[in-house]
């Protein structure tokens, strides 16, 4: 995947890198992927090396004391027209081999001049070490910076933590708790990254937050090699701590420098909502208090999504409010009542989106008669949408396409405006060339419940007398 895929980069974004660990890397790479189709500034409010000045096709240097804006943009237009990105950087400074950054009033000024699409930041320094804690003046951020990415080498797993292995290790022992000279965990990364002194500080409060799990090399899509497959569980570990931050939107795993593919997968929130509102006309009586086994439809079926790998279980309720939640009883959801339940499943599908946190990376939608459904099949559509970012993942049992499916948060504004009682089906027809299709063993996928004798074969059903 790409990097500008996984951060979800669209027009208008000012991006800050803090950390260290691959920063300036992410950076370039990220320029050279958006700059075929947008026109992109890169440049630093700390220092760069001038080694490192050549990694953009394009520079120039500005010095605010003698020019203004104005008078350089010309030249950063015709970089752009030339290279779709140009590198803007202050004066050299011979003593430390580095080039000075801007001022961030400067990038606010950039970012409103109307003549890039995105900016792209190094905002802090690292003296190239995998890990740091900034420093009292840093990070340095543009107010209109639109999402920070606290970067972090996996490299310096297992590190003893001293000056020789991370920037500033007093600072990182004090809000990692990891003791001086001890090896380095994933916790002590988390811990760092999620630090409101460490990975948090000075973020805008309307920006994106999404760190960089860097240098999870080894991966293949046909397996792991070797030793380095503990990074990669390790950055799922690290990912799924860093995730308990609401702040937090998403964390990227990958490998900066793998130029073609850098991100092995993206970990966010994925809800599940539970479509249980309806009126069960076909059915001749309430589908959600179906038996089951030794369950009702809605306690399998919700029993199955808190089984997941889910953020939360949002269950949509309509007609039989009460006996569900009598059944449901003191299970960890989070019930929304659909007073036009009768206008169309559309309208549950509605409730349960508004329910949804906007840091919320995408939503598995569970009608109630999916008791066939497993924890699994459930992970295995998680980690398909990780690993790739479709708009759409779905269930194939031989060729059929099945339910439930994963809706990415992309789509959420469309499934917004469906109406009738045709649920996400217009969204999902839409998109369904872009689908990722999970291939199942199992025919529960395709099953549907719409009368009593769809479940007598299975020899499972009873209705509940409530």
């Amino acid at each position: 995947m790409k990097l500008s895929q996984a951060l979800r980069i669209s027009s208008g974004d000012v991006v800050a890198f803090v950390g260290g660990g691959g920063k300036t890397t992410a950076m370039f790479q990220l320029a050279n992927e958006l700059a075929p189709r947008l026109r992109v500034l890169t440049t630093t409010t700390t220092r760069i090396f001038a080694a490192q000045i050549n990694r953009s096709p394009a520079h120039v240097t500005f010095d605010p004391e003698q020019q203004t804006l104005a008078e350089i943009l010309p030249s950063l237009n015709e970089a752009i027209a030339q290279h779709g990105q140009v590198l803007l950087i202050g004066q050299a400074d011979a003593a430390s081999g580095k080039a000075f950054g801007l001022p961030p009033h400067l990038i606010d000024a950039l970012a409103t001049s109307g003549h890039f699409d995105v900016i792209l930041n190094e905002a802090d320094g690292s003296r190239m070490r995998p890990l740091k804690a900034p420093a009292a003046h840093e990070p340095v951020l543009p107010s209109c910076t639109t999402l920070v990415i606290p970067v972090a080498g996996l490299d310096v797993l297992g590190q003893p933590l001293n000056d020789e292995t991370v920037h500033r290790a007093g600072l990182v022992s004090q809000l990692s708790q990891t003791p001086l000279s001890q090896p380095m965990t994933a916790a002590t990364i988390a811990a760092v990254l999620s630090h409101p002194q460490g990975g948090l500080k000075n973020i805008p409060a309307e920006a994106r937050v999404v760190p960089l799990l860097n240098k999870v090399e080894g991966w293949k899509s046909g397996g792991l090699e070797g030793w380095k497959a503990g990074r990669l569980e390790a950055a799922r570990e690290i990912g799924d701590k860093l995730l308990i931050r609401e702040r937090i939107d998403a964390v990227v795993l990958g490998s900066v420098q793998q130029e073609e593919s850098p991100v092995v997968e993206v970990r966010s929130r994925i809800a599940a909502v539970i479509l249980a509102a309806g009126g069960s006309t076909r059915f001749g009586s309430p589908k959600q208090l179906a038996r089951w086994g030794d369950k009702t439809f809605i306690e399998q079926v919700v029993d199955t999504a808190l089984a997941a790998e889910v953020s939360r279980v949002v269950v949509v309720l309509g007609a039989e409010i009460e006996q569900c939640r009598a059944v449901l009883g003191r299970r960890p959801v989070e019930i929304v009542i659909n007073p036009a339940w009768a206008q169309g499943q559309s309208t549950s599908l509605q409730a349960g989106l508004a329910a949804l946190p906007s840091n919320t990376g995408g939503a598995l939608f569970m009608l109630v008669d999916l008791p066939g459904v497993t924890p699994a099949l459930l992970n295995q559509l998680i980690q398909r949408h990780r690993e790739t970012l479709a708009p759409l993942v779905w269930p194939e049992f031989e060729g059929q396409r099945g339910n439930p499916a994963l809706f990415d948060r992309a789509l959420f504004p469309e499934l917004q405006q469906v109406r009738g009682d045709t649920g996400g089906k217009p969204v999902l027809l839409k998109y369904q060339k872009q689908a990722e299709r999970v291939a199942v063993a199992d025919e529960a996928v395709l099953w549907d419940f719409d009368r009593p004798e769809d479940v007598n074969p299975l020899g499972r059903l009873e209705i509940g007398d409530y």
